[in-house]
């Protein structure tokens, strides 16, 4: 291929640089952090060749971003797309100011999916939107209107390359498609090459890299060009997913990898997770690229509520639109973005600039909140509007506070127990998905039963089950005299989780006590690792053990411990408590 040929000429020195980066302050990262910590709502987009078939191939309809793979399509036959891609609807303008509309603050694209085709001119590749009818480049377009309507540009760009000659591996079905003269630093030259394209012509403020799990890619390679893209632009933002640190699709990473925030992938962590920056990418219907046999649309206020959600726990939510062929979005996802919207023309100030709420759990909804240099606000998203005009926030002592609507500043009055704090609201909600209401008072919160467990004089931290807080639908504690203990524990993918406070770090060795008649697997997360903890038997619901389960290492400050069952062999297993201590 022409430019692949002049890529090698132009950027050969590339493969061997290797960049040192300054060391950041703690005041440096959090600088660079802070526009992405601001804005919580950002805008996914998956469009590439793949959109052509519409996720349709051989008489199956269940293909999207991926239909190169899942349906074994020959990279020969899978290149004549090339000739098909023309989207004349396309309006860079009309996009962005959708997602303006939706209230979102900035936009990734993908530049690059697996399959190697690019959305840009570039300058190492004919396999790009320059070679087929449409001869535009959508990356420019996008960021220029981007530019214009305040709306930060981003770009997503895959690892792997099906489309490459020097990229390894093969797939497994391509057996006619042979590896030899294959060079895998060659491939890595051309990587490097496109990222510097599009982090110094486009001045994309995040690099959304994917497509890491492979063999061929390396810790080594994670950390190196991590490096190299800071060294090109050290403001610029940086996933997880550039390295191999990543935990399957909770996203989250352990130490000691590269990456400036986490990437859950179609969920929401059970609880926030402090000194942690995360983000939740989602689809609003079952596939990321456009399938147009795909009707299972999330409503317009399970999207809300999961937006509320990501900030009630100090995380963002990057919701996708795969366009068509043509350019434009689906009907259904430019209805959910235009209702989101309308939401978020009155409740915006709940949203941006928010931290995750001081409440370990709420039965109404989620909170949001803002500190200012000598007072408090919060914002109580309330789904479960009360039927009896009293909304009790559960354990606030806090006196003296003022509380209004969000939506039209009516001034509500305020009541004061050992139970917490009584606002009395209007008996019609201001809005059905969820209305918001206002809480001012001097200095912090003082919670009561709601705050983070604390730690022991001794350095132990004690867990048990009634302080939990559950995430999943049958999961919850089990009110009973011989048992108190987490239960109804039917679908692994239930969870429960504390917050501590710890004042002395260190080593901690994980204790289980638990009762379940077969053996099982439970997954802990605790701060920014997890581990998998195996239960034997105990032979009966009631008959309660204690397990060791090895140690995990916790800082000085707020922490975050949740469990979550193992998909695979599981068996219910009720829990009783868990316990760190120092060995």
């Amino acid at each position: 291929m022409r430019r692949y040929l002049i890529a090698l000429l132009i950027c050969g020195v590339l493969g061997a640089i290797r960049p040192a980066v300054a060391a950041e302050s703690e005041q440096q990262f959090n600088e660079r952090m802070e526009w992405f910590r601001d804005a919580r709502f950002g805008m996914f987009i998956h469009w590439g060749l793949y959109s052509i078939p519409a996720g349709e191939w051989k008489g199956r309809s269940n293909h999207a971003e991926w239909i190169r793979d899942t349906a074994q399509i020959p990279l020969e036959e899978y290149n004549n797309f090339v000739n098909d891609f023309n989207p004349t609807n396309f309006n860079a303008n009309a996009w962005v100011r959708l997602a303006k509309r939706a209230g979102m603050k900035y936009l990734v694209i993908t530049s690059k999916h697996h399959d190697g085709f690019c959305l840009w001119d570039s300058k190492f590749t004919d396999f790009d939107v320059m070679s087929t009818p449409f001869k535009r480049d959508i990356l420019k377009e996008l960021r220029n209107a981007c530019k214009r309507q305040d709306v930060r540009f981003c770009t997503y760009h895959s690892i792997m390359d099906w489309h490459h000659p020097d990229y390894l591996p093969r797939r497994k079905w391509e057996t006619t498609r042979t590896s030899e003269g294959a060079d895998f630093e060659r491939y890595l030259t051309y990587l490097r090459g496109q990222l510097k394209e599009l982090v110094r012509g486009y001045g994309t403020g995040i690099l959304w890299f994917d497509g890491e799990w492979e063999s061929t890619w390396t810790h080594e390679l994670g950390a190196e060009t991590y490096d190299y893209v800071r060294s090109l632009n050290r403001n610029i933002l940086i996933n997880n997913r550039v390295d191999k640190g990543r935990r399957g699709m909770q996203g989250l990473t352990q130490g000691g990898f590269k990456g400036d925030f986490g990437t859950p992938e179609q969920e929401i962590p059970s609880t926030g997770i402090p000194g942690v920056d995360w983000e939740s990418c989602m689809t609003m219907n079952d596939h990321w690229g456009w399938n147009k046999a795909d009707k299972n649309w999330k409503s317009t206020q399970d999207l809300i509520r999961k937006l509320i959600d990501c900030a009630s726990k100090g995380g963002n939510f990057l919701l996708n639109v795969g366009p068509r062929p043509d350019g434009t979005f689906p009907e259904e996802a430019v209805e959910r973005l235009e209702g989101i919207g309308k939401w978020m023309d009155v409740n915006y100030d709940s949203i941006y600039n928010t931290t995750a709420s001081p409440f370990r759990k709420l039965p109404w909804g989620r909170c949001t909140q803002k500190r200012f240099w000598n007072s408090t606000r919060l914002y109580l998203h309330v789904f479960d509007w009360p039927a009896t005009g009293q909304l009790l926030v559960p354990g606030l002592l806090n006196q003296t506070a003022q509380a209004r609507l969000l939506a039209n500043g009516q001034r509500l009055t305020v009541g004061y127990s050992p139970e917490g704090m009584t606002i009395f609201v209007p008996e019609v909600a201001p809005d059905l998905v969820s209305s918001t209401v206002v809480l001012d008072f001097a200095g912090e919160p003082i919670l009561k039963g709601q705050g983070a467990i604390l730690q022991n004089s001794d350095g132990s931290i004690a867990l048990p089950a009634e302080e939990a807080l559950f995430f999943g639908e049958g999961i919850r504690f089990e009110d009973d005299a011989q048992r108190n203990c987490i239960g109804y524990w039917m679908n692994p993918a239930d969870s429960a989780a504390w917050d501590v406070v710890l004042y002395q770090d260190g080593t901690f060795q994980i204790a289980v006590e638990h009762a379940n008649p077969e053996p099982t697997r439970i997954e802990l997360q605790a701060g920014g690792s997890s581990m998998i903890i195996s239960l034997p038997a105990t032979g009966d619901y009631g008959k309660f053990q204690v397990t060791q389960g090895g140690t995990v290492s916790l800082p000085v400050g707020k922490a975050s411990v949740a469990i979550r069952g193992v998909e695979q062999n599981w068996n219910p297993a009720n829990i009783r408590s868990i316990r760190l201590s120092r060995p």
